[in-house]
């Protein structure tokens, strides 16, 4: 075991990865020398030379146009896109190249190409560089949609994400990359299966990334109010592990749902359906949603109150509970 922060864990993995199979190659802007803007890929084209460790130009729709015709050749690119709002000039070859590739051959061709989008906010960053694309893609079939919370779901994960024969869109918390926590560079899990994180019996808490931090904070404080949160880490956003989700809901009889990006047309509508829908005689209280407002994403010194925090969470665990709430006042009666 080693203890790494969540960004050196999954350079561990894309070095990993590198050393298991010369197929694999990554490529983006300033990946080489200078190592990334968050230095993930830091030594890695010193140590496998710029033929597997490619320096691209500024131009999103190139890298994944360029990994599509390497992945048609053979090798398992995996692509970095900069920052999540640098991410829509590929959209195009995304939805409509990568995602349908595999269908469209009938099966003749697979797309094992992976791409890295740092994403979400809480960093302080200007505009473009703290959005949550996420939904967009779980929209599109084809894709495999996933993410991470600590450092050890990073490292296994973004190994199993290149080792995958379907594209995966890998979503990086940039806001937990400074998390620090102990990784087994061996340890294997379904990279689809949600992840329990804390036991309850009162109310389910679903989200994933960077929230599930703050999931778990608020798990703590209800405990010291006398709720027992459940708090399930989805790690996969497509396909959704909806029987973990399901089998918590059955036991709690209420749900929670929390995201960094906008509520209207996210995640958070799909799972309170499908839950809605399977659940419905075992529901004590509609699902709640804890997301980011429906505006475009604020000016840094805002975001603090855009982002979901632990006084949300905590209220929409308070409304699924028919709680009266400090924070807004919110009344069952």
């Amino acid at each position: 075991m080693t203890e790494l922060t969540l960004s050196k864990a999954i350079g561990s993995g894309l070095r990993r990865a590198l050393s298991d199979d010369d197929r694999v190659v990554i490529l983006g802007e300033d990946i080489g020398a200078l190592g990334g803007v968050f230095r993930i890929t830091d030594g890695l084209q010193r140590d496998f030379g710029a033929d597997r460790v490619m320096d691209m130009p500024l131009a999103e729709s190139g890298i994944i146009g360029m990994a599509v015709g390497l992945a048609y050749r053979g090798f398992r690119p995996v692509c970095e896109i900069q920052f999540d709002g640098f991410i829509y000039p590929a959209f195009d070859q995304i939805v409509s190249q990568v995602a349908k590739l595999h269908y469209r051959t009938r099966g003749a061709v697979r797309m094992p190409l992976t791409i890295r989008v740092p994403y979400g906010g809480g960093i302080g960053a200007v505009e473009h560089h703290s959005e949550s694309p996420e939904a967009y893609f779980t929209h599109t079939s084809g894709l495999r949609v996933v993410t991470c919370s600590t450092p050890q779901d990073a490292h296994t994960m973004i190994r199993q994400a290149i080792a995958c024969d379907d594209p995966v869109l890998f979503f990086e918390p940039k806001r937990r990359y400074w998390t620090k926590g102990e990784v087994d560079e061996d340890a294997d899990f379904p990279m689809d299966a949600a992840r329990v994180v804390v036991t309850g019996t009162d109310v389910t808490i679903v989200t994933y990334g960077p929230l599930v931090a703050t999931a778990i904070d608020a798990a703590a404080a209800a405990a010291d109010d006398g709720v027992s949160i459940e708090v399930i880490d989805l790690r996969s956003l497509s396909p959704l592990d909806l029987e973990t989700v399901e089998a918590s809901v059955r036991t709690t009889g209420r749900l929670v749902i929390a995201h960094e990006a906008q509520e209207f047309g996210g995640l958070g509508a799909e799972i309170a359906t499908a839950i809605t829908d399977r659940c419905f005689y075992h529901l004590e209280a509609a699902p709640a949603r804890v997301a980011g407002f429906d505006v475009p994403y604020p000016a840094s010194r805002l975001e603090e109150h855009f982002l979901p925090d632990l006084d949300r969470m905590l209220d929409a665990v308070d409304r699924v509970m028919g709680r009266e709430n400090a924070l807004t006042g919110w009344s069952a009666s």
